[in-house]
């Protein structure tokens, strides 16, 4: 029962009037003046009382009996099943002879109102590696260059910068640690995303970490000879993301939305020099000083140093 806040009578007192009445001789008139309410109120809930004792005092809900625009289940179920045949609303409701809205208000309601709600939700896998280095995911993302500051920055649209090309983001972060590696190359061909390759292995070498696997998407560049012997040599076995499906390099993606909100778009730069030179500062920030909810709320370095801590108890 949902009793509003300036009820007279909830059910225990509804009984307590009813006892007062029957038990102890009170007059409904008498009863309702000590309960607060009117007589004819007193004799409504002795009569549902007389009538069918006391769950007749629980509220009774609102609703009609008979509702004759309420549409028969047989038929409710009829329209669930011609549109899990992928059918329009409009073809549903010519062969049942109901009118639109009608089908409309019943695939709402079974969560089939856009014919992609047909398809089955694919389920999220998570997962993450044992160790440092067992995946590393390599990434890239256009990045506008810097003239001046833009309308963004000023609020004008007449300081708008046309024809200032673009320059692209190369960023790599391993899937344990999530210790990250950026750097900014003037574009995405083949000869950067090689040079990145072997410093970003450079990279983690330096930090006693053996990089094992790599999985980029399906970039040309990533495709190309080149990177496969790259891979070859350093001793990488390469792994695709499946085609249109971003979030099987999920790492790396969430990486460039932090790196796009705290770094590029976080400040304003002069010039695209500016912002270049800031992305060592944050990458820096970002793998021994900022906190990574993804890993418990700790440091990528100290989950590293975690794992080798981890790594000597097991040989011991």
């Amino acid at each position: 029962m949902n009793t509003h806040k300036n009820a007279r009578l909830t059910f225990a007192r509804r009984v307590e009037m009813i006892q007062d009445i029957t038990q102890r001789g009170f007059s409904p008139i008498a009863a309702a003046a000590a309960h607060g309410v009117s007589a004819p109120t007193a004799r409504k809930w002795l009569g549902r009382y007389l009538s069918s004792g006391v769950p007749a005092l629980v509220d009774a809900s609102s609703r009609p009996e008979v509702s004759p625009r309420s549409i028969d289940p047989g038929k409710a179920l009829a329209i669930v099943e011609l549109r899990q045949r992928r059918l329009t609303q409009a073809r549903i409701a010519a062969a049942l002879g109901v009118s639109k809205s009608t089908v409309s208000r019943v695939l709402v309601r079974a969560g089939l109102s856009r014919l992609a709600d047909l398809q089955p939700v694919e389920p999220v896998v998570r997962y993450e590696h044992d160790a440092p280095g067992d995946m590393l995911h390599i990434d890239t993302n256009k990045l506008g260059r810097i003239v001046r500051p833009s309308h963004r920055v000023t609020g004008n649209r007449r300081d708008s910068v046309d024809g200032a090309g673009w320059e692209v983001l190369f960023v790599a972060i391993d899937d344990h640690a999530r210790i990250a590696f950026t750097d900014m190359h003037t574009d995405e061909k083949i000869p950067n995303a090689v040079q990145f390759l072997r410093n970003a292995h450079a990279y983690y070498a330096s930090m006693g970490v053996q990089i094992k696997r790599l999985l980029t998407d399906n970039g040309s560049a990533f495709r190309s000879r080149d990177f496969a012997q790259a891979c070859k040599d350093l001793g990488i076995r390469h792994r695709f993301t499946r085609p249109y499906r971003p979030q099987t390099n999920g790492k790396a993606e969430r990486f460039i939305q932090s790196a796009l909100r705290e770094w590029a778009y976080g400040f304003t730069y002069q010039n695209s020099n500016e912002r270049t030179a800031a992305l060592d500062y944050w990458n820096h920030h970002y793998n021994w000083h900022r906190p990574h909810q993804g890993i418990g709320g700790v440091t990528p370095m100290s989950r590293l140093n975690q794992s080798r801590n981890n790594l000597l108890t097991l040989h011991n």
